[in-house]
């Protein structure tokens, strides 16, 4: 019989410099940007390019991941919200019902992924002066890098999780269950932190720790599954001729990528969005489709042209 592992999930916010907090979700950002950075500069080498291009490169990438994730969570997942609310697309502040430092809740790998391309337009013709399907080819390797310390952040951060399971696969997480006030409330314990730690350590709350179910952690599923989207894409530029056939890479990292995230999210939680006009799948499934298909596309065309 295969036994639940019942792990009980309460991570600290981050690293405490005592003056400082490093929160691992913005460490895992900076993880995947400086390793991005470090694999296009042996891309480049490789191919001759200037390494001052990729200065410019990593600033496109950088603000076009940031701004079209949190444009895409705006208008996929919560327009219903921010319509009214158009000051907080723009400003980590939440100025109703009281004023509030939110910081930016919500990006969307979607939004991140269609404002890429449109960055990689402009890069090609303004800065690298190639074809825009030849920096695809190659920026997807890194960026299939970067979704997997994306999603960790995710599960450090206890968000986008999944659905309650009893698979031994399932993870108790806290602080998606209780809200700081709620936990507060709860155990009667002042600080935020030291009542999720009751929480999950302290028998005598332990019919509160009974409360939390069990969930698929999706967040991990998802990182462990981009490791083999980013190991394929890795060794099909550097061990293959695929490289040379425009568009080859590029469509597979949306179909592999893509289907990994149609796939998990079979088992997540719902994001809202218009799943509920349409019926189905949820919002990110139905997002996820047309990168699919428009990857198929570049796959079956890309030996009408070779890059060299």
């Amino acid at each position: 019989m295969i036994h639940a592992l019942n792990i009980v999930w309460n991570p600290s916010e981050g690293i405490d410099l005592g003056f400082f907090i490093i929160r691992y979700y913005s460490l895992m950002f900076v993880i995947a940007f400086g390793l991005g950075w470090y694999i296009m500069k042996n891309i480049f080498e490789r191919e001759g390019e200037s390494i001052e291009k990729l200065d410019s490169l990593f600033i496109w990438t950088v603000l076009a991941t940031l701004i079209g994730a949190r444009l895409g969570h705006v208008f996929f997942y919560d327009w219903e919200y921010y319509r009214n609310h158009l000051l907080e697309i723009i400003l980590p502040f939440r100025f109703s019902p009281s004023f509030e430092f939110t910081g930016y809740q919500g990006l969307a790998s979607h939004g991140a992924a269609i404002s890429i391309i449109i960055a990689m337009y402009f890069y090609s013709k303004n800065v690298l002066k190639r074809p825009q399907l030849w920096i695809l080819d190659r920026v997807v390797i890194p960026v299939a890098s970067g979704a997997i310390f994306v999603r960790l952040g995710n599960f450090f951060n206890s968000e986008i999780i999944g659905h309650e399971t009893t698979s031994r696969f399932g993870i108790k997480f806290i602080k998606d269950h209780f809200s700081p006030m709620d936990a507060v409330n709860a155990t009667q314990i002042a600080n935020p932190k030291d009542a999720y730690t009751a929480i999950a350590t302290d028998p005598k709350f332990a019919a509160l720790l009974e409360q939390v179910p069990l969930r698929h952690p999706t967040q991990l599923y998802e990182a462990f599954s981009y490791i083999f989207v980013f190991a394929i894409l890795f060794f099909m530029y550097w061990k293959t001729e695929k490289r040379k056939y425009t568009g080859f890479i590029f469509g597979s990292f949306l179909v592999l990528l893509f289907t990994v995230r149609f796939i998990v999210e079979s088992v997540k939680e719902s994001q809202g969005g218009f799943e509920s006009a349409l019926g189905l799948f949820s919002t990110g499934q139905w997002l996820s489709i047309p990168f699919i298909l428009i990857g198929l596309y570049f796959i079956f065309t890309a030996d009408k042209e070779l890059t060299n």
